[in-house]
């Protein structure tokens, strides 16, 4: 048996753009990516703070620095700009791996900047 566990999270980040015409998926500053252990391509979940719209899609990696989160596609449909999101990926394990183990959650500030990288600690 696997589980399905939160692998992380990028806790409060503000949508700086949305490009309908984009093949789709989400653009994330790479900064943000590493920070999360998040992947070129990794599937991920977007919950809308705002209007509570909850997408899954693909992650392509943005410019350094750049804070910048960018709905492409038909996610652009999800979200506005000045939009508050959350990005989360999931992991499966064992439930023996599952005991021990903990996500890690990207807190950002201002221009979508990381102020702190926590693990969950419950």
């Amino acid at each position: 048996m696997e589980l399905t566990l939160l692998k992380a999270k990028i806790h409060t980040v503000t949508v700086t753009e949305a490009n309908v015409a984009y093949n789709g998926s989400i653009t994330v500053d790479a900064d943000l990516l590493d920070a999360a252990g998040i992947k070129k391509y990794e599937q991920v979940y977007i919950n809308n703070a705002v209007s509570g719209s909850r997408i899954m899609t693909y992650v392509i990696p943005g410019r350094r620095g750049s804070g910048e989160v960018c709905m492409n596609g038909g996610a652009a449909l999800h979200a506005q700009v000045g939009d508050t999101v959350h990005i989360l990926s999931f992991v499966h394990m064992s439930p023996e791996e599952a005991d021990s183990y903990q996500p890690t959650l990207v807190f950002t500030e201002g221009n979508n900047q990381i102020k702190s990288i926590e693990k969950y600690d419950y």
